[in-house]
């Protein structure tokens, strides 16, 4: 080894690779030069260090399997400084964590002494590790053009810049094999860890495919183009549930069970499940399952799932939220993790702080779902997580009342239009309504006055197609189908009509409460009837 290049042994032989100093010291030139191009994070005050990183920079070398003593001898400190390396006793059992602290502070040439704000060190964080970045819309939304995003964050502001929270980024950079389940609250990211880990398993270059799950079809359709976009190519399949039984009916060539009668997807899942116990649905075709929104999924899809992973890498992860477990009302079947063949113990995670939504509008949402089911304790398996604010604040939700639907229509349209004049692109507004006849009026309402609108079809034989995330129009859907999307801008029409009179209060208090949590920045909420959630609504308001 000489200070410019080294010799190492390979499986192709020996090597010239250049010396792993002058690699380190390339690398944190590029940081610094990166870090440097964000405004707030360099000197301001004249003088000789304006424009300056405003953070002491180092480097150095890790060396694991070679001791100090051992590498003096063999003279290579000729090549690297001992002070600008870590050697393997360095990171012995026992070693005290400040005597590393002082060997890392040793390869900094200089200090400024002061303290980076907890704002700065988000945004050093936010420039290293893009996929711990949390943007508003940005898993959503459609693409923009930035070309330079080292340019692009310098428009904003430091409370914009939102990066994961250290239990987030642990996560998403550090899940190891086997059975993992995370428990979070609407908006804490769930959905973020899970696409960061389908890109990472689907570079590993495994044999089979990672499968990625959800239960909603509008989430699946943007979950495939936010991941196809982002290169995960075709290692990575997306489907929601019931799209995938069908794949599988399809490929198996299986026979379906039942009658006409009964809905065709639920003959779907019961001809998987049968296909699989007879030897015709093949197992074990995933190297990973990956599954969103399995609060909504049944047990048994679950002990047909944990047959499609390979047991060479037996890996799993499911997200989770009780709260927003919107089917099945009271007849919801309990079950525990270990009865489905999740093995996950030791290996659950709960993440209680909400990203998405402004402090105004989690507190007016919890606070209206808690009435309802406060009272039901979560299981140990499946605990009910209640949620903590990242911070961020906004405009109150409002409940508006109004003599009659003409009326109310009239406001949301303006409301609407407001919206735009204040430079909200249509893609980030949504009208929720709790059923499909709503969906219907609404989409008529707001093409007579001029939107350009998206919204699915209300029969039950489009399987989705009718939505597209990315077009710039309002998006007009049903409270079931927003699951796991989010909009800056939400309005909640005819709350009169909930509770609906075939479904518990508790059942519709969650599925109100998922709509609710959708708004990013600004939601109302109108009526022009009375019903026990108006009046529960307006009491959160005084």
């Amino acid at each position: 080894m000489t200070r410019h290049d080294a010799e190492i042994h390979t499986d192709r032989g020996w090597q010239t690779v250049p010396n792993p100093l002058e690699q380190a010291h390339a690398y944190a030139i590029e940081i610094k030069e990166l870090l440097e191009r964000d405004p707030l994070l360099v000197q301001q005050e004249e003088g000789r260090y304006k424009g300056k990183l405003l953070l002491p920079w180092g480097y150095g070398v890790v060396f694991t399997n070679i001791s100090r003593e051992e590498f003096a001898r063999k003279q290579l400190d000729q090549a690297i400084p001992l002070d600008r390396a870590l050697f393997k006793e360095d990171f012995a059992e026992g070693v005290e964590a400040e005597s590393l602290q002082q060997k890392l502070w040793g390869m900094f040439t200089y200090s400024f002494g002061g303290v980076l704000s907890l704002a700065r060190i988000d945004r050093v964080r936010w420039h290293l590790f893009p996929e711990i970045r949390i943007q508003q819309g940005s898993l959503f939304s459609a693409p923009e053009e930035l070309p330079d995003e080292t340019q692009s964050i310098a428009r904003l502001a430091p409370d914009i810049v939102k990066a994961m929270d250290m239990a987030q980024e642990v996560l998403a950079r550090n899940l190891g094999e086997g059975h993992r389940v995370i428990h979070g609250v609407a908006g804490s990211g769930k959905t973020l860890i899970l696409a960061y880990r389908a890109l990472h398993l689907g570079q590993q270059g495994h044999a089979k495919p990672v499968l990625v799950l959800c239960f909603n079809t509008k989430l699946a359709a943007r979950l495939k183009q936010m991941l196809a976009e982002r290169g995960a190519g075709d290692g990575v399949h997306v489907y929601h549930f019931h799209g995938w039984c069908k794949q599988m009916c399809d490929l198996s060539q299986l026979d379906l069970p039942g009658d006409e009668s009964q809905d065709l997807w639920e003959r779907q899942v019961a001809a998987v499940i049968a296909g699989c116990e007879q030897g015709r649905v093949p197992l074990a075709q995933y190297s990973a399952v990956l599954i969103d929104e399995g609060h909504d999924f049944q047990p048994e899809w679950y002990k047909l799932l944990v047959q499609m992973i390979d047991p060479q890498t037996n890996s799993l992860l499911l997200m989770y939220d009780d709260a927003q477990n919107i089917y099945g009302g009271p007849k919801r079947r309990k079950f525990t993790w270990a009865s489905v063949g999740v093995n996950a113990a030791g290996r659950t995670t709960i993440l209680k702080v909400n990203y998405r939504n402004t402090v105004e509008v989690l507190d007016f949402a919890y606070r209206f779902v808690s009435g309802y089911i406060e009272q039901m304790s979560g299981s140990e398996d499946m605990p009910l997580v209640h949620p903590e604010v990242g911070g961020r604040s906004g405009p109150k939700p409002e409940l508006l009342r109004f003599g009659d639907a003409m009326q109310e229509h009239a406001h949301i349209v303006g409301w609407l239009k407001g919206r735009v004049q204040d430079g909200v692109p249509l893609h980030e507004m949504a009208v929720l309504c709790r059923y499909n006849s709503q969906v219907n009026k609404m989409r008529e309402l707001l093409a007579r006055n001029g939107f350009a609108i998206d919204a699915e079809n209300a029969g039950k034989k489009s399987h989705g197609k009718a939505y597209d995330p990315a077009s710039d129009s309002v998006k007009v859907l049903t409270m079931h189908s927003s699951k796991g999307l989010e909009f800056d801008s939400v309005v909640i029409p005819d709350l009169g009509c909930m509770p609906c009179a075939k479904s518990t209060p508790e059942e519709d208090a969650r599925l109100l409460y998922v709509a609710l949590t959708r708004s990013t920045a600004q939601l109302i909420v109108t009526c022009h009837n009375e019903s026990e959630f108006t009046r529960q609504c307006e009491a959160l308001g005084h």
